[in-house]
């Protein structure tokens, strides 16, 4: 079992015994997508793996953040908020502009990317060190402007 996993069933546990509804509700949930996740794919799941769901779980929350100020519901945006905060516990610090914007500059030369035709090369080697601590969408396109 992964450190990770073992990390979200010992904060399901706190949360139980502190009595914190909101907290244990969003560990479960993410306990909930990495079981159905290993259910799916009948494997154990390791720590890359179960930080892909929880960034993926992260990224759900914010365009439903962004939908929901678009529609006027604040109160659910911060629900959603909330339940960022907690899953945030569990990845990895994310990484400052400066960070990222080295590996991408470490990424081109290792790939030796000249063009947009080989940004996939560049995002391919990024991917596994960015996942869960970077917003692969704006690491897109800083890649882009490099490349153009």
């Amino acid at each position: 079992m992964s450190a990770i996993h073992d990390r979200l069933k010992e904060a399901m546990k706190d949360a139980m015994r502190a009595k914190q509804k909101e907290r244990l509700s969003t560990i479960r949930l993410a306990l909930s997508a990495i079981k159905q996740v290993e259910v799916d794919t009948r494997e154990t799941l390791d720590d890359a793996a179960i930080l892909a769901i929880l960034d993926k779980l992260v990224k759900q929350r914010r365009d439903s953040i962004k939908q929901y100020e678009d529609a006027g519901r604040q109160e659910l945006a911060d629900i959603e908020k909330a339940e960022i905060e907690v899953l945030q516990d569990f990845l990895p610090a994310p990484l400052t502009d400066e960070e990222v914007s080295a590996l991408i500059e470490d990424a081109v030369n290792k790939t030796g990317a000249e063009s947009m035709k080989d940004m996939g090369k560049v995002m391919g080697l990024l991917k596994p060190q960015l996942q869960g601590r970077a917003d692969m969408g704006a690491v897109s396109g800083k890649i882009k402007a490099r490349l153009s």
